[in-house]
């Protein structure tokens, strides 16, 4: 690991790096460290920073700089920190033209790494460290860091740090260069985790204050963001009770804002009830927070937030909605026209405040038409032109709307709100991280296309769980065009590789898509009974078990080869969210097949199930009281709880059923795609290859012996017989080999206690030369089912095309419109869109159901479409949710815990035989997952079938 740790570990998607034939810059040698330089009239974020850079290599050389505010008389070697413009050593050595400041001086945030023989008289060789702004200095200093080995996570996920004798750089330069987003950061939220945690280990005598906020601006910093929305909820301390945090906040060098509820810095669930009490009104009762009833109480409430922070480098949200983010209130405004005069002045109200109060400095002023707000904005409330608007997701990550031409011309610009964590409608979550990277990429690539590229916030709920989610958010605010759809998995290895080392760097990245594809499926806490099918399908949630323990088998694997300084860091950031979602299925997997040995009348299989659920569920409290109490020494205590008291509607410990004991014995058995008994054939095709299942059965507790028997030779079983208990699966496959050609109805026998039960298969045999030459997707088991990205092929159209996006979707990869800005086809869809177009060959001739699988995108002012066909035939224009409505157990809701919408259409088939289905883009950003024709024998499945075989 120590070479591992020793290479370069600077993210080259930050920075542009050119080639260098010097010798690189040590910082450490021979047990001396060189010393760091900054001016002391630099901003104290800087002086700040700085003496981080002497902790860092203290942490990977075990020798601690010292940190100069003049330069020596005589050095050999020196680390130069400091601002274009604030530090008189740097400007000198710009002015002599001794340092490449090119497309960094007068840039955001920008910065240039990179090595000046004899810079200054007496000293030989320098590090520079040159900063556009304070921010830039601040980047520059922690691009040194993390070069040398120190992780931005090294405290927040105890990320080890790898000791090393000798320390050094290359010789550079290395350039940071401006971000493609202004503001990037994250909001506390939904945090009585975070709470509970702080409260714990940091301040006792606080919930969450000073000392837990320096280690959030450090970790921000590190990450390369430079924006906070503070925690908020009555759990938590609000921001301002402690003045060290907003004057913390400026030291570091943070831009400190407030979220859609809390105008003006205003935290309205701690702060407006004390201003009410003493501010009654005339007869006695407590002013409202009602713009309608009380304009003057709440604009001196604004006024004193206004006055009090006019100093720090803040942002303010302009707007109003109620207290802890409920809706505004309007006693006297009832009508929509109303409601938008009401903000309207509201708005004129705060800008009048900030002018007089903060002046020019009042920057950036933001407004989010969050929930009700967005309809009062679609409705005409003016919003000033130098205002940013931030526009929000729909809490489960889909934007709702985005800005049109007038709005991405505005001075102001746009930006986004966007969830990688969430509480409330219709299901939260707030326990792992579980949003596909490739879904965070397609819907902020589109934000960027669309010029939402202001000021990027990332609501993060606790912090912790969502590492990887938020590295990737950040590395993308930094260099959006980094990341394609082809490579979004690349990110996963460079990441891992920079916490773990680069040899693991490619299995962890596997390990993580194949979890994120599995909550794509599913979030761990969105599971509920019944949603996975143990009965069709060769058992829908069976298969997703069996993905989940091998996943797991594969981290335990790679856990046994990390050295042992890796194993906490590996556990919170790998092992706890794959072995938790794993358990949070497994459980309710064991209920749901409970509730079904219920209803087939089985005995001590029933109680079987029973003990199975609750054993996942005390297995999941056991790894979590781990994580809480073991991991790190217990710093983490409280950071991790599925089920904190204030989410609604978590997965916790789902109910059993137990049967009293009976001393009988029974057979009973339920074939694949049967609840009970086998009326539904057992079906295979030559084609799929298929194995299925029969559930052998006790309907009692007393063992029994049984046997099976097939009627042909043909037929192969995974076991023929035995003592029975409880119950036993039995696989059944058929040698095709030895199958004649044709279609065959051969029969299973299960005997035991005294009876003999039947069931039935169909077995169609093509033969191998039809396997070998047929072409496209061959129907089967009376379905076809295509994975979106397996097209035949693809055709461009109007300056629009469909693109692949690997890792996103409930398989492998998806296929989206682009460009996502691009104008809707409504109009002679067939010859004007992009198409993809699918071989399919029918079996069966009649009319059918094709069902296409989208991922949920929506568009507010607009609409989500798509159209089908199939050969020459009038395309059918499919229509998508395109409002999220929040509510619970509609459309909108249906799709966000499904994760995918279904729409569907009817195609002709006119004969048997080759036929091309092909799908239009019709709407922009439209995303295809997966299609299923339902030819006469689709069983009922909450994911669609197994891919139908195919060719290419």
């Amino acid at each position: 690991m120590a070479a591992v740790g020793a290479a370069p570990l600077l993210p080259v998607a930050t920075a542009e790096a050119a080639p260098s034939t010097r010798p690189d810059f040590p910082l450490v040698r021979g047990g001396t460290a060189v010393d760091v330089f900054v001016d002391a009239a630099d901003d104290p974020a800087v002086i700040r920073a700085a003496g981080d850079l002497q902790a860092d290599v203290e942490r990977v050389g075990g020798v601690r700089p010292r940190l100069l505010h003049s330069v020596p008389e005589r050095a050999a070697l020196l680390v130069l920190v400091g601002t274009i413009g604030a530090s008189p050593v740097i400007d000198r050595l710009v002015r002599r033209g001794r340092l490449d400041v090119s497309r960094v001086e007068g840039r955001w945030e920008a910065s240039v790494t990179q090595v000046v023989d004899r810079p200054l008289p007496g000293v030989d060789r320098a590090l520079v460290i040159a900063g556009s702004d304070r921010r830039g200095t601040v980047y520059g200093v922690y691009d040194t860091s993390e070069r040398i080995g120190v992780s931005p996570w090294y405290w927040w996920a105890d990320v080890p740090v790898v000791r090393r004798d000798t320390v050094t750089v290359p010789a550079g330069p290395l350039k940071r260069l401006e971000p493609a987003v202004r503001y990037r950061g994250i909001f506390i939220n939904d945090e009585q985790n975070l709470t509970t945690w702080s409260h714990r280990t940091q301040e006792p005598d606080k919930n969450i204050g000073p000392r837990t906020y320096e280690r959030v601006f450090e970790l921000l910093l590190r990450l390369k963001a430079n924006y906070l929305w503070p925690a908020m909820h009555p759990y938590s301390d609000f921001f301002n009770k402690h003045r060290e945090n907003p004057e913390l906040a400026e030291r570091y060098g943070i831009v400190v804002g407030s979220s859609h509820p809390e105008a003006m810095l205003r935290n309205g669930v701690h702060e407006w009830q004390p201003w009410a009490e003493e501010h009654r009104n005339p007869d006695g009762t407590l002013p409202l927070y009602d713009y309608t009833v009380n304009p003057a109480v709440i604009s001196d409430y604004w006024r004193a937030r206004a006055r009090e922070n006019a100093s720090y480098e803040s942002s303010w949200t302009i707007g109003m909605r109620g207290l802890h983010d409920s809706a505004l209130e309007t006693k006297y405004a009832t009508t929509i026209p109303e409601k938008v005069a009401v903000m309207n002045d509201i708005i004129a109200d705060q800008r009048r405040i900030l002018a007089e109060e903060v002046g020019e400095a009042a920057e950036p002023q933001i407004f989010i038409p969050y929930k009700e707000v967005l309809e009062l904005y679609n409705a005409g409330v003016q919003v000033p032109d130098d205002v940013t608007l931030i526009w929000p997701d729909d809490n489960h990550g889909n934007m709702r709307q985005l800005p049109n031409d007038a709005e991405r011309r505005r001075a102001g610009g746009n930006g986004i709100y966007y969830h990688l964590s969430y509480w409330g409608r219709p299901r939260s979550y707030l326990w792992l991280d579980t949003t596909q990277l490739a879904k965070v990429w397609q819907e902020l690539r589109r934000v960027h296309d669309h010029q939402a590229d202001r000021m990027w916030i990332f609501n993060v709920g606790d912090i912790k769980s969502i590492e990887t989610g938020l590295s990737f958010c950040l590395d993308m605010a930094w260099d959006v065009d980094r990341w394609g759809p082809g490579n979004v998995e690349d990110f996963l290895v460079e990441w891992a590789g920079r916490q773990f080392g680069r040899r693991y760097g490619a299995e962890i990245a596997a390990i993580r898509t194949e979890y994120y594809r599995l909550a794509a499926e599913r979030r761990p806490e969105f599971i509920d009974r019944a949603v996975f099918s143990t009965v069709h399908h060769g058992d829908e949630a069976g298969r997703r078990m069996t993905a989940y323990e091998e996943l797991l088998e594969r981290v335990r694997r790679l856990g046994a080869k990390l050295p042992e300084a890796y194993r906490d860091a590996y556990y919170e950031l790998v092992e706890y969210p794959v072995h938790g979602a794993y358990l949070m299925n497994l459980k309710y997997y064991w209920a749901d097949r409970n509730a079904l040995a219920v209803r087939q009348g089985r005995g001590a299989g029933t109680n079987r199930f029973a003990d199975l659920a609750e054993a996942a569920h005390a297995e999941e409290q056991a790894i979590t009281r781990r994580y809480n109490t073991e991991i790190a020494g217990g710093k983490w205590d409280g950071i991790v709880n599925p089920y904190p008291s204030q989410i609604p509607k978590a997965p916790g410990r789902p109910s059993v059923t137990r049967v009293p004991r009976q001393e009988t014995s029974g057979l009973g058995l339920a074939a694949e795609g049967n609840e009970t008994g086998a009326d539904r054939s057992l079906s295979f095709s030559s084609y799929t290859r298929d194995r299925r299942f029969v559930d052998v059965f006790n309907t009692g507790f007393l063992p029994l012996e049984w046997r099976a028997e097939p009627s042909h030779p043909w037929l192969r079983l995974s076991t023929a017989g035995g003592e029975l208990t409880d119950q036993t699966r039995v696989w059944v496959e058929v040698d095709w080999a030895r199958v004649p050609e044709g279609t065959h109805h051969p029969k299973l026998a299960f005997t035991g206690a005294g009876t003999t039960l039947e069931v039935p298969l169909r077995v169609v045999n093509d033969g191998e030369r039809a396997r070998r030459r047929v072409r496209g997707f061959v129907e089967a088991h009376g379905y076809v089912s295509i994975d979106a990205a397996h097209f035949e092929s693809r055709v461009a159209r109007g300056g629009a095309h469909w693109r692949v996006v690997r890792g996103l979707g409930r398989r492998t990869a998806a296929v989206e419109a682009v460009p996502t800005t691009a104008p809707a086809i409504t109009d002679d869809v067939a010859t004007r869109s992009p198409e993809l177009r699918y071989r399919v060959r029918f079996t069966t001739a009649g009319t059918f159901p094709v069902t296409v699988l989208r991922l949920p995108s929506l568009d507010e002012r607009g609409a989500r479409r798509l159209a089908v066909a199939l050969d020459d035939q009038p395309p059918t224009v499919l229509s998508g949710q395109a409002i999220a409505t929040g509510n619970r157990g509609d459309a909108w809701a249906r799709n966000v815990e499904e994760g995918v919408e279904k729409l569907t259409a009817r195609v002709t088939v006119s004969r048997p035989g080759e036929h091309v289905l092909r799908v239009f883009m019709v709407d922009a950003a439209m995303v295809l997952d997966q299609i299923v024709i339902d030819t006469g024998g689709l069983a009922a499945s909450y994911l669609a079938p197994p891919e139908s075989y195919h060719r290419p």
